[in-house]
């Protein structure tokens, strides 16, 4: 089954729910940086939270969600749209920590102290950006925090992620439910609690529920609508192109020195590892370019 997230709403109840499957996702994205089963665990949580925030935008508009921790993983990074496309990786795809009771460490990895930061792109001059402390809860717990404390809208998330004994990754996915306005938390707690009266959702969607069934059983009894059900895919906008921005950037000096030292240079796609490589004469050009515009704004 290809990934996807529905969206729903339920007017009455002033409550609308998020609920995904990522599991391809995942596992793409495991492949791509040949990660190790803990840095696999945390890449599935980080793009689960991605696609549920990506969720959350108006047309157009990107979101980067970023975990940064004193633990052996450094960082996670996950950057989505909102149209289902996301990407995203770990500081150190090489970490592989213990079991804890049974499960991947994912909080172990990360660590205990660091922050969180929101940053989204909403098409106006400035990005808007929201940074909160991480208080070494699991991943979904501190999307929760963020969302209640720098946007200030009772909602609660949830992530699951179950993967074999051999580290490999079997399910993914995800769900998020947020008061409406005037963003009233009784429907929220109820619904919240109504989740932790269910199996994990690990072990739900390894059993087969879908993102559709997950949320009816949530929403029993509550009249909603389906908004949307949208395709997610990793996604990497990188490009050549792209690149070569990146080295006009470091300016002419920079880029002479990079040519006597190096004799090409090379820029890495930390979200995808793909690798753009400028040779002595693509430097050269790059050189001449930026001393034409030099001379023509004199």
């Amino acid at each position: 089954m290809a990934d996807y997230l529905i969206r729903v709403i339920a007017k009455e109840a002033g409550v609308r729910g998020l609920a995904c499957l990522t599991t391809d996702l995942a596992a793409e994205a495991a492949q791509r940086h040949q990660t190790r089963p803990t840095a696999t665990a945390v890449l599935a949580h980080g793009l689960t939270g991605g696609a549920l925030f990506g969720a959350l935008l108006k047309i157009r508009q990107r979101v980067a969600v970023k975990f940064e921790g004193n633990g052996p993983l450094r960082k996670l990074l996950v950057e989505s749209d909102s149209y289902g496309k996301l990407r995203g990786y770990v500081g150190e795809p090489e970490v592989d920590l213990p079991l804890k009771n049974g499960q991947q460490d994912v909080v172990g990895a990360l660590g205990h102290i660091g922050v969180l930061t929101v940053v989204k792109d909403v098409r106006l001059e400035e990005l808007a950006e929201g940074v909160v402390p991480l208080a070494g809860q699991p991943l979904d717990d501190e999307l929760t925090f963020y969302l209640s404390q720098s946007e200030q809208i009772p909602s609660f998330v949830e992530i699951g992620v179950y993967m074999n004994e051999s580290g490999e990754m079997e399910a993914s996915g995800g769900l998020l439910i947020q008061a409406l306005p005037p963003y009233e938390d009784d429907i929220v707690v109820r619904l919240q609690e109504r989740m932790q009266e269910l199996p994990p959702l690990s072990a739900l969607l390894y059993a087969g529920e879908t993102p559709e069934t997950v949320l009816a059983k949530v929403f029993a009894g509550i009249e909603y609508d389906v908004l949307e059900k949208r395709d997610l895919v990793f996604h990497c906008g990188c490009s050549r192109e792209r690149s070569e921005k990146a080295l006009l950037s470091l300016g002419s000096q920079e880029l002479e020195h990079i040519l006597a030292n190096e004799g090409q240079a090379v820029v890495d796609c930390h979200f995808c590892l793909q690798q753009y490589v400028f040779s002595r004469d693509a430097l050269e050009d790059l050189i001449v370019e930026l001393e034409v515009a030099a001379m023509e704004e004199e």
